[in-house]
């Protein structure tokens, strides 16, 4: 079984727009428990077989998706046979279209159960067109992205719990991201270096995500959960992941987040919501 684990942005700095379209970024992300449980299996076939289970299986298209699209490129790339076939049950535990990475989690999982070695960056950059840039988030647990192509890995591990909302709203990222029209300047600090505790949580506490006032714009509910969850006790801070619409709270311990979840519940009893923590 391959635990595909998701990813929240902590902080999310839009800096500039490259010429190949996309977008220039600057973030703070970590993996977190909260997983897609993922089997395959070789078989003698003509084509690859791909199972979708799980709470959020009707939003992933079947014949088009991150896992198609990866098998599809390893083949192209002559990384993979094209007489060797799989099959790949996948079941959905991460929301769709929510900000948490699930498809690209499941697409750099599985390269590393594949490839049979540990993915570097290069071998990520032949992949990114066809599944995305948030690749490159799944090679470390926590990292610093100075830019979209600059990636590093934090010197000290962070442990943290968080409350993840997802109040059933989809947010595409391509839509979210070709409505930004103003640009953020880079953070002067490299997050990579804190070891202090302390000083890491005050600076992230004073970021932001650019895009979260674009998706609060389109739905008003995300900012209601943010506002809500930065007033639970022990939050630190709270924010939206990504391009949304998933939102988030950050805790020391598993007893305030588990506190303020059913806190949370009562406020907000349709929406999904998990505690989880860093891994």
């Amino acid at each position: 079984m391959i635990k595909s684990y998701c990813k929240i942005n902590l902080s999310l700095r839009i800096l500039n727009k490259l010429k190949s379209g996309l977008h220039n970024i600057q973030s703070n992300s970590f993996l977190l428990e909260l997983h897609d449980n993922i089997k395959i299996k070789k078989i003698r076939k003509k084509k690859d077989i791909i199972i979708i289970n799980g709470p959020f299986r009707d939003l992933i298209n079947k014949d088009k998706n991150s896992i198609t699209e990866t098998l599809a490129t390893l083949r192209q790339k002559k990384m993979l046979s094209e007489n060797l076939k799989y099959k790949i049950n996948l079941y959905k535990n991460i929301p769709v279209f929510s900000g948490l990475g699930g498809s690209a989690s499941n697409a750099a999982f599985i390269l590393k159960y594949l490839l049979k070695k540990k993915i570097t960056f290069q071998t990520l950059k032949m992949f990114t067109k066809r599944v995305g840039s948030d690749l490159n988030l799944f090679i470390y647990k926590q990292t610093f992205q100075k830019s979209l192509e600059n990636i590093t890995r934090y010197k000290k591990k962070f442990n943290f719990y968080f409350i993840i909302v997802y109040p059933n709203l989809k947010c595409p990222t391509k839509k979210i991201y070709s409505k930004v029209r103003n640009y953020s300047l880079p953070v002067k600090h490299n997050f990579a270096n804190i070891t202090s505790e302390r000083r890491f949580i005050t600076l992230i506490k004073n970021e932001r995500n650019d895009l979260q006032k674009i998706s609060t714009l389109k739905f008003t509910k995300i900012k209601e959960i943010i506002d809500f969850l930065s007033k639970l006790k022990g939050c630190y801070f709270s924010r939206m992941t990504g391009s949304g619409s998933a939102c988030f709270g950050m805790f020391r311990n598993k007893k305030l987040a588990s506190l303020g979840m059913k806190s949370l519940k009562k406020k907000f009893p349709r929406y999904w919501c998990v505690v989880t923590k860093t891994i």
